[in-house]
């Protein structure tokens, strides 16, 4: 392969990708591509997944663009996608990129009109999936032992005033 046909940087789906690493890893850094979704279409479009990315032919990137764009991915079976039943398309879909984001956000600001249990955690800030609040997911000032009274009492100049010794009787 000559020098002149490696790029060092390839644009694909609105991402610059390093050329110097491997293609499902380079895929990888799409927002909403996983390895594993990038080694299927590497293997369903006959790309060698050890070929770094910027040694590929256009018309082999081109191809590969067009099917990350496809949001459908009709050849992909069902658990490679990370929309599936979308509530407005009511399709099994994958998104990526900004598309993923503002889906993401659309669902949680759904949960948050409809104040189901979820938005209303989602709107306070709280955890969500039921995990324990009483030591982790704290905010603002710590929360624990007071170490106030404690400082004073071992400070060096706060030292103990000798006992006062008994008077004697008469």
């Amino acid at each position: 392969m000559s020098e002149t046909s490696f790029r060092h940087v390839v644009r694909m789906v609105g991402f610059d990708l390093p050329g110097d690493v491997k293609v499902p890893y380079a895929l990888s850094r799409i927002r909403g591509v996983g390895i594993n979704l990038a080694i299927a279409l590497c293997k369903q479009l006959g790309i060698d997944p050890s070929l770094r990315l910027g040694e590929i032919d256009d018309a082999k990137i081109e191809s590969l663009e067009r099917v990350l764009r496809d949001k459908k991915h009709a050849t992909l079976p069902l658990w490679f996608k990370n929309r599936r039943s979308d509530t407005i398309e009511s399709e099994d879909m994958h998104l990526i990129g900004s598309d993923l984001l503002m889906g993401v956000r659309g669902d949680v600001e759904l949960v948050k009109r409809i104040k189901c249990w979820k938005g209303v955690r989602h709107s306070l800030g709280l955890k969500v999936r039921g995990q324990r609040t009483r030591v982790t997911g704290r905010f603002g000032r710590s929360v624990g032992v007071s170490k106030g009274k404690l400082k004073q009492a071992m400070a060096p100049s706060a030292a103990p005033a000798p006992a006062a010794q008994p008077q004697p009787q008469k």
